[in-house]
């Protein structure tokens, strides 16, 4: 028995090794990697939110950190394989085959970012929360990128670049940038508390709200009321 799966794992090493796959092999690694990275993010994630936040049984909570984190896991590795092997396809059958384009990842992501960010759920018809963490995410590392290329010599904004003008709105943008989104996200959390993401809205209700009520020492200092 273990001659024959020495033989067999031999002969997976050659296939592995082998650069004539390296190409296909490399969108099921990214699948791979997808479902892994998904479900190492979400399970904390979800274990401490939906403990702390949700009302419901044991097994209904143990339910929901699963499903969160299966979708969380299933989705980046859906993506990864969609980008992955769209950019092969360009790559091969673009304009210049053999060569990767400029705009290839852009596509690719696009396509990507569509398919599996960009549809509503089957079953409730709306976005699904994870979906729209993730997507935050992402628009939220994308914004600050965006943000200081624009001050980049050679990349920048016309009058931005420059090394004056380029040092100044540095020093300056993200103290304007944090005092702006949290003074955004406490008068949305004050008068339309409802259009905030349910794990934020449900993390400034405990912060905040629940604060204001105590009917003695126990829902002072360690319950809510």
């Amino acid at each position: 028995m273990s001659a024959a799966l020495e033989s067999l794992k031999a002969a997976a090493e050659r296939i592995i090794l082998d650069p004539r796959y390296h190409d296909l092999l490399a969108v099921v690694k990214g699948a791979r990697n997808g479902a892994v990275y998904g479900t190492k993010v979400r399970f904390p994630h979800a274990l401490v939110m939906i403990v702390l936040f949700r009302s419901g049984t044991l097994r209904e909570k143990a339910w929901l950190i699963f499903r969160a984190t299966r979708t969380h896991a299933r989705n980046l590795a859906k993506f990864a394989t969609i980008y992955k092997a769209t950019c092969l396809l360009l790559k091969h059958y673009g304009a210049t085959p053999g060569k990767e384009g400029p705009y290839d990842s852009f596509f690719a992501g696009l396509l990507g970012g569509y398919i599996v960010f960009g549809q509503r759920s089957r079953r409730s018809g709306k976005i699904s929360s994870v979906n729209q963490q993730i997507v935050i995410y992402v628009f939220a590392r994308v914004a600050l990128a965006l943000a200081r290329l624009a001050v980049k010599p050679g990349y920048g904004l016309p009058g931005v670049s420059d090394p004056k003008t380029s040092a100044a709105v540095s020093h300056y943008a993200w103290p304007v940038f944090a005092s702006v989104s949290w003074a955004a996200v406490m008068h949305l959390f004050r008068w339309h508390a409802a259009e905030l993401q349910p794990s934020l809205r449900s993390s400034m209700t405990y912060i905040y709200r629940n604060s204001d009520e105590w009917d003695g020492v126990r829902n002072f200092l360690w319950h809510n009321k």
